[in-house]
C-alpha cells in the first residue's frame, strides 16, 4: 500500500457521509467522501468500506466499532484514513446503525467532521501503542485481540468508558 505522508483535511463546515450494508459495504458515499477519498462513485459502491482503511489504525478500534454499533448502539471515534493516492486524513467519526421498522439492523451511518488537532495528537499517541502490540503477532487475529485487549486495559486504568476517552480528548 502505497503512502505519501501528506495529510489532507476537510473543511470545518463540511461532514464526511458514508452509508453501508451489514457487511460494511458502501452504499452511499456524498461528494465530501469522494473528494477527500479521491474515488468516483463508481469506485467505492459495493466495496468494503476498508477500502480507506490506512495501516496506522488499529484494527482493535475497528473491532471496538464494530461490536459496538452491531449492538444497536452509536460510536464516536478518532480514525485515520488513506485516501486512493496514498494521502491521509484524520475524522471524527460518529458511527449509528440504521433501523428498519421493525427494529432491525439494516445498514451503518456514519457521519464524519474535522478532528481537533490537539485531539489527533493525543489519539495518534495510543493508537501507535495499539498498533505496535498488534505488529507483535504472526496472527493478524490474535494481534488484533491482543490490541483489542490492551485497549480495554488503557480504559480500565484510565477509570473511563471508551465514550469518555474520545469525549476527554
Amino acid at each position: 500500500m502505497h503512502l505519501t505522508g501528506i495529510e489532507r483535511s476537510i473543511k470545518p463546515h463540511e461532514i464526511i457521509v458514508s452509508k453501508t450494508n451489514l457487511k460494511g459495504h458502501i452504499t452511499y458515499a456524498n461528494d465530501v467522501f469522494l473528494r477527500i477519498a479521491d474515488y468516483t462513485l463508481a469506485e467505492v459502491i459495493n466495496k468494503p468500506h476498508s477500502l480507506i482503511r490506512h495501516p496506522d489504525m488499529p484494527r482493535c478500534v475497528f473491532k471496538f466499532l464494530w461490536d459496538t454499533i452491531s449492538s444497536g448502539k452509536e460510536i464516536f471515534a478518532y480514525v485515520v484514513n488513506r485516501s486512493k493516492n496514498g494521502d491521509h486524513y484524520w475524522v471524527l467519526a460518529h458511527v449509528t446503525p440504521s433501523f428498519d421498522e421493525s427494529g432491525n439492523i439494516i445498514g451503518y451511518h456514519s457521519n464524519r467532521r474535522l478532528p481537533r488537532e490537539d485531539a489527533v495528537k493525543t489519539i495518534s499517541g495510543l493508537y501507535s501503542v495499539l498498533c505496535a502490540e498488534e505488529a507483535k503477532h504472526n496472527n493478524s487475529k490474535e494481534g488484533m485481540n491482543a490490541g483489542y485487549n490492551l485497549l480495554l486495559q488503557v480504559l480500565k486504568d484510565k477509570g473511563c468508558s471508551y465514550d469518555e476517552l474520545i469525549f476527554k480528548i
